[in-house]
């Protein structure tokens, strides 16, 4: 995670002299900004922090890059240079998208923003002020108390995966009670946030076999279903089991559970005691098959 200066510094390589010059003047009224518990309206900071996307804009980018094509050339040196310029173009999207998360964040920085300033900006904000909030939260005096944690817990019940991730960060890692931080790297899984953005997540898992069993429970049904179990799954079911813990010898697929399969009941449970099958009805022992995969787990 980047300091608030080495925020700063990366968002203003990305600006036109023009934005630098509209957060520089931003950054320091927050900065100079008192307490107004008996004002009428929000601060000249607050409003800054809501239009910082119409006036945060990068850097033009070069008109030779905006001309080239957005599908990758099939021959000749075109062929090298098509992924290049997709690269290109995806950074300065992602760019334009995030500068105006960053600055938020560093106004609510510059202005030692309360947790009574944060719940109203967060409870008024749209889908990227939200977001800039819970990104903020541990550069704030609040991040050592619990008062932001209903924010976080609100985020966690949208089904906006940006939301989300921004909800994982190193405030809920601290502060998010162990049931609670259970059902946020659940809900990650299910919506496909990677583990890259929850914070601290090997620390919390580990040893933990309840996270255990509910990851299991969940490669269950996502196999009962015919859906494939997230890749990132094995990677934190690996680290809940019990220091000591030993592989079975005959496991079968990746999944080790801990909970078994179910499996067919042996004959002397389907069939009367008296009943002696003849070897035209003998059945082939069952095989379940292992749980599928949406495919290889990148390197940690």
């Amino acid at each position: 995670m980047l300091t608030p200066d080495e925020l700063r510094a990366a968002v203003e390589q990305t600006l036109d002299q023009a934005g630098r010059a509209w957060l520089d003047r931003a950054l320091t009224e927050a900065a100079d900004a008192k307490p107004r518990p008996d004002a009428s309206g929000p601060a000249r900071w607050e409003l800054d922090f809501a239009s910082a996307g119409r006036h945060i804009r990068p850097a033009r980018i070069s008109r030779s890059t905006e001309a080239q094509p957005t599908a990758p050339a099939t021959t000749g040196q075109d062929a090298e240079r098509g992924p290049k310029t997709q690269s290109a173009a995806s950074a300065a999207a992602q760019a334009q998208e995030a500068a105006p998360d960053a600055v938020r964040v560093l106004l609510l920085h510059a202005a030692g923003a309360d947790a009574r300033t944060v719940a109203r900006l967060y409870a008024h904000g749209t889908g990227a002020e939200r977001r800039a909030v819970l990104r903020a939260l541990p550069h704030l005096p609040l991040f050592t108390g619990p008062d932001a944690v209903p924010l976080v817990e609100d985020a966690l019940r949208t089904n906006d995966t940006r939301l989300v991730a921004a909800a994982v960060g190193p405030y809920a890692a601290r502060h998010l009670s162990p049931h609670s931080w259970r059902q946020a790297l659940l809900k990650c899984l299910f919506t496909g946030v990677p583990l890259t953005a929850v914070a601290d997540w090997e620390r919390r898992a580990r040893g933990d076999t309840e996270l255990g069993r509910m990851l299991t429970d969940y490669a269950h049904e996502r196999t009962a279903a015919g859906r494939p179990v997230p890749c990132d799954l094995d990677r934190v079911l690996a680290l809940t089991r019990p220091p000591n813990h030993e592989e079975p010898s005959n496991h079968e697929g990746s999944l080790n559970h801990e909970k078994p399969l179910p499996r067919e009941a042996p004959p002397s449970r389907r069939h009367p005691p008296n009943y002696e099958p003849s070897p035209s009805h003998e059945e082939p022992p069952s095989r379940e098959p292992s749980p599928s995969r949406e495919g290889p787990c990148p390197a940690p």
